[in-house]
C-alpha cells in the first residue's frame, strides 16, 4: 500500500512538472547549437552573409563584423576582425528566440568568433561589443549585422 500511493505522488508530481514548463524549454537544444564551428567541421564550408563596421564614436571603424552560414551543417555564427589589443562579446539571435553569448579576450589577432546557432529556414542575425583600454574615453565600439534569412 505505501509503495502504491508513493508512486502515484511521484507521477502526479511529474505530470505537474511537465505540464508547467514551457514547450519553448522542451524543444530549445538544436544541432550544433553553442558549438565551436572550426571545432565542429562546420566553419569548413562557411560563407559570408551579411557584413558590418564595428564603429567607435570617437575613433571611427575599430573592426569589422560578419555573419556566417554553414551550408553543410545549416547553423550560422559571428565572427570579428579588430585590433588584437580589443576584447568584447560577440552574440548571435535566431528568429525562434534561440541566442548565444561568447565573451573573448585581446589576442589571436584580432580574430574572434562565437558559437553557433541552427537556423536553417529562418533569420539569424547578430552583433559584437568591443572595448579597449578599459574602455574608458571613449575607448569602445558596437556593431550589428542586419538580418539573413533562408
Amino acid at each position: 500500500m505505501k509503495v502504491r500511493v508513493a508512486a502515484s505522488v511521484i507521477g502526479a508530481v511529474a505530470t505537474a512538472v511537465l505540464a508547467v514548463t514551457p514547450v519553448s524549454a522542451q524543444a530549445a537544444a538544436k544541432p550544433y547549437d553553442h558549438q565551436d564551428p572550426y571545432k565542429s567541421g562546420c566553419g569548413n564550408s562557411a560563407r559570408v552573409v551579411k557584413t558590418a563596421a564595428i564603429k567607435s564614436k570617437i575613433n571611427g571603424k575599430v573592426g569589422t563584423i560578419k555573419l556566417m552560414w554553414s551550408g553543410r551543417c545549416k547553423t550560422n555564427w559571428i565572427e570579428i576582425s579588430t585590433a588584437s589589443s580589443v576584447s568584447g562579446s560577440i552574440n548571435l539571435y535566431t528568429a525562434d528566440g534561440r541566442h548565444d553569448r561568447f565573451a573573448f579576450r585581446k589576442g589571436n589577432g584580432g580574430r574572434h568568433w562565437g558559437n553557433m546557432l541552427w537556423a536553417n529556414n529562418m533569420c539569424a542575425w547578430g552583433g559584437a561589443a568591443v572595448q579597449w583600454g578599459g574602455g574608458n574615453g571613449g575607448q569602445y565600439g558596437s556593431g550589428t549585422t542586419g538580418k539573413a534569412c533562408r
